[in-house]
Parts: structure tokens; sequence; C-alpha cells
């Protein structure tokens, strides 16, 4: 019988227990909530104009900050007030047209002695969507550095933050990074209520639900935290807000950083997080029990928790009919193998195992090194490193002549170090393999870690043959069993075996796709179909 699925989320190591439960998160490695405000006089306006404004000069370091604008005006000719905006970041038109004209002439028949004077302005005069009082500075200056404007009034301590955004952004594109034959062309952008908005649209669910969290002490940007409810595991999403919000960071400027903050153990070789620029495969994170994390400036969603098999697949996967699918899965797992251990066998095979080898063969093999003058281990690790550079040449060079640049490295660099003798051609040829199989790696970190590892197994295999690949194996599986994201077991739902939709390698008829993942304990286990 199978055992009974856990009750809480996180696995936890125990003899006679298997359940899921919370990491728990020390106060001295995550740092301090950033939403807390400081509660000192300082921090609350005046209601004073002149020690406002003071206060606002000395912080914007005014008139240094030569794009900071304080607009000053008298309402309906009486009141003295002023406006501080970024220019740049707000919307001109809406702000001189609506804003300003409402104030200074459209204040007919108010009572401006009233002690509700701010009420009536936001209830009667200024009609904009977001309107909202404060009367902290660093909340207020943090709203206006993302493109709010504020409105402080003589006599009150309290202004009037005003929602005025207008400043340029990237249209939506298509993604560069996760191509894929069939399914949706677009991808998300830098700025967070775009990214938001699309999410929306695509999946129209009335339980997604979004919380908005500030992250970087410094930087101060606004990330969104996105889940389903009714279908997450309610501890899930606790978790993802604890750990975000007690970010030690002066300054969180993409996702990539703030992964390295939040991961479980930031020692491990593998990603513990996915981040993905297509909306689409983001929803059908959110239909599985996972979270998102979307940081505004960012175009890329984090889900978490992940495993393996989610590194592994590709938002293309359920766009193919299950065969085709099945198909290019096993050619990604044919890539990854031979991204790890071609070179690492060829090692082994030439230094510790010839007899393995036909005559045939060994006899094609010393001849193609007959004049080579460097060891075989040398020789590799040489063009290994060659290749690598290649590549990551090709990734810093201009888009017009990035793919001449593979070509010439490629193939004129290797034909010419064969024909002076330097290399083999069949090293060439196992060089050339190990690349085009890392390249059918989807997901970039997990392939940067296959490339890591490539080297480490090399290594092993220069040392000790088969024996040393064998031992490295038996490393990096015990490294991976050990490995936790968000406290799911790495390697789930082979180890341990859990109930799964069955698409780990090979991919079933969408019809028979019926469960979400059983690692994530999500509280709706079957899917509509």
């Amino acid at each position: 019988m199978r055992k009974k699925l856990w009750d809480i989320f996180i696995y936890k190591d125990k003899p006679k227990k298997d359940k899921f439960e919370l990491l728990e998160t020390k106060e001295d490695d995550r740092g301090a909530d950033k939403n807390d405000y400081n509660d000192d006089k300082d921090s609350f306006i005046y209601s004073t104009l002149e020690k406002n404004l003071e206060r606002l000069e000395n912080d914007f370091k005014i008139p240094i900050n030569s794009d900071i604008t304080v607009r000053k005006l008298k309402i309906c000719g009486s009141i003295g007030a002023f406006l501080i905006f970024v220019d740049g970041l707000v919307n001109r038109k809406l702000l001189d047209e609506v804003i300003l004209k409402n104030l200074m002439t459209g204040t007919g028949g108010l009572d401006l002695e009233e002690a509700d004077l701010i009420d009536m302005l936001i209830n009667k005069v200024v009609n904009i969507n977001d309107v909202a009082k404060e009367n902290r500075f660093e909340k207020i200056e943090n709203d206006i550095l993302s493109g709010f404007c504020a409105l402080f009034i003589e006599g009150f301590d309290s202004c009037v933050l005003l929602q005025v955004k207008g400043y340029e952004k990237r249209g939506i594109e298509k993604p560069e990074n996760e191509i894929v034959v069939r399914g949706s062309h677009e991808s998300f952008v830098e700025d967070l209520p775009t990214n938001l908005s699309i999410v929306r649209r695509l999946f129209k669910n009335r339980n997604i639900i979004v919380e908005t969290m500030i992250v970087g002490a410094e930087s101060n940007l606004k990330c969104a935290v996105i889940y389903q409810d009714g279908v997450v595991n309610p501890e899930l999403p606790k978790e993802v807000k604890k750990r975000i919000s007690k970010v030690k960071s002066q300054a969180i400027l993409s996702s990539g950083m703030l992964e390295q903050y939040i991961e479980d153990n930031r020692w491990m070789l593998f990603p513990q997080i996915i981040s993905t620029e297509r909306p689409d495969r983001a929803i059908s994170f959110l239909l599985e029990g996972k979270v998102l994390v979307i940081l505004d400036g960012s175009p890329f969603a984090c889900a978490m928790p992940i495993t393996f098999f989610t590194l592994y697949h590709t938002s293309a996967d359920n766009n193919l009919r299950w065969y085709y699918g099945s198909f290019i899965s096993m050619i990604r797992m044919a890539g990854i193998l031979i991204a790890v251990f071609l070179s690492s066998f060829y090692i082994a095979l030439i230094l510790f195992s010839q007899e393995m080898i036909s005559s045939e063969l060994l006899a094609s093999i010393a001849s193609a090194r007959e004049g080579v003058p460097f060891p075989t281990i040398v020789e590799l690790v040489v063009m290994e490193l060659a290749f690598e550079l290649v590549r990551e040449a090709a990734l810093r060079v201009p888009g017009v002549i990035n793919q001449t640049l593979g070509i010439v490295g490629a193939l004129i660099l290797g034909q010419a170090a064969v024909q002076a003798g330097l290399v083999s051609p069949i090293l060439i040829i196992i060089v050339a393999a190990t690349g085009i199989g890392s390249f059918t790696i989807p997901d970039y970190p997990l392939s940067i870690a296959i490339r890591i590892s490539r080297f480490f197994f090399i290594a092993l295999a220069y040392m000790a043959g088969f024996y040393g690949i064998s031992i490295g194996m038996f490393m990096f599986f015990a490294l991976m069993c050990s490995m936790k994201s968000f406290g799911v077991p790495f390697l789930a739902p082979v180890t341990p075996k859990l109930r799964n939709s069955p698409d780990i390698i090979l991919a079933k008829p969408i019809k028979y796709m019926k469960y979400r993942p059983d690692e994530l304990n999500a509280l709706k286990k079957k899917k509509k179909n």
C-alpha cells in the first residue's frame, strides 16, 4: 500500500516519519523586515509646508538632482501647497490637465476651512483612480521614486499620493531564450504591472492571489508573490514571503540576485529555483501548485519549489502530441548524458581500458594521434576550454556577428589545429558532440552546472578510469538526493518515490495527466480535465 501523503509541506529526514515541514529561517541569516518603518518622529511629515519641503530637498539633494521637480501652487488661490515628482516617471499631460487644473480651478463650492480638506480633495476634486493619504516620509519618498506625485498642503500632517506614472517601457516581444515552434510568442517585460496584467489576461481565475512586497534596502523594488489560492499548500507562500522579507542586501537589481538570497542552500551546484520568460509556462507552474515571484525591472518569473524534472522539461512538451514529446524528451536525455560523460568515457577508454575498444578502432585512434605532442588529458582539457571560450565570446559579441564567430571558432580554428598536428581529429568530434549535447539542455543554469560537472568527471576519469567515473556518479547522485528546493527533494518523485503525473521522462496523453505533482502536497491533488 502506498504511504499516506504528507500533511505538512517540507520533507524532513527522520527514521520513522515521512513528512514535509517548513524549514526554519534564522533571523541572523535572513536580516530584518524591510516593511517595518522607523517610528522616529522625523519619519512623519510636519504640518508646516516649509519644513516638509526642507526635509524633501535635503533627502533628494535638491537642486543638485535636476530631475526631482517641485511645483508650488495655491489651492483655489488661497491655501499653500506643492507637488513633488520625478520628471520622466510621470505623465506630464495628466499632471497638467487633470491634477493642476482641478486643484487650482476646480475647488469651487468646497469649504476650504474644513478639517477634512484632504478627504474632500480626494473624493470631489482629484479625479484619478489611484489616490491615497500617507504621513511617513519613507513611504512617500519610495512612491515618488516609483512614479507617484506627492501633494503637500499647508497645515496638514498628511500628504496625498497621486498615481500618475507615465515612463517609457519596452513592449511585449518574442522570447529570446525559450523559443518554441508551437506555443505562445510573447514574453515578460521589465514592467511589473504589465507582467501582472499578462498573467491575469491568460489565467482568468478569481483564486489567483497577487501580494506585493519591497526588497532591497536601497533599491526599494517591488516584487509580486503570485499563487493560486485553494490549490497551493498554504505554508509555501508564507515561507516564500518570509524569506523575501528578510533579505539583508542593500540592492536587489534582478531576479537572479533575489534567487540567491532565498534558495535553500547557496553552496549547491544545481539550481533550486527556476526562472522563465514565458507567461504560459509561468501559468503552468501556478496550475501545478507552485509559487511565482516577479521582480519589478526583471523580465523573468521565478517559480518554486522545483525538482530536476522541472528543469528538464520545456514549455513546448505539452504542445506536441505525446509520442512526439516522448521522442524529443529521449533526445534531450541523450544530450545530457553525452554532455556529462562522453569526454570522461573517452579518457577512461584511452588511458585505462583499451581492451574494451576494437582493434580497428584502436588502430584508427592511434594513427589519428600520431604526431600530437600533448598527452590525451592536456589535449582534451585545452579543447574543452577553447570550446567554452568560443561559446562565451559568442554571447558577448553583437548578434550580427555571433554566428560568424561560432563558425570561425568551431570549424576554421578546429581544422587548423588538426592540420598543425596539435590535436587529433577524433578529439574534435568528442568536444563537438559534448558541446551539441549541452545545447539540448533547456534551462541555462542547469546547462552551466552540467558543463562544470563535465570537467569534474574528466578529472576523475584521468585519475581512476571507469572506477573514478563510478565514484563521481555516486557523489553526484548523493548530492542531488540531499538537495531540496523549499524543502522538496530535488529528485522527487523518483527518490523519494511518489505518485506523480506520468510525464517524468516519457510523455503520456494529456487526458491521463490527472494529478498534480505529489511532492508539492497541493490542497487539490487532482486536476480538472
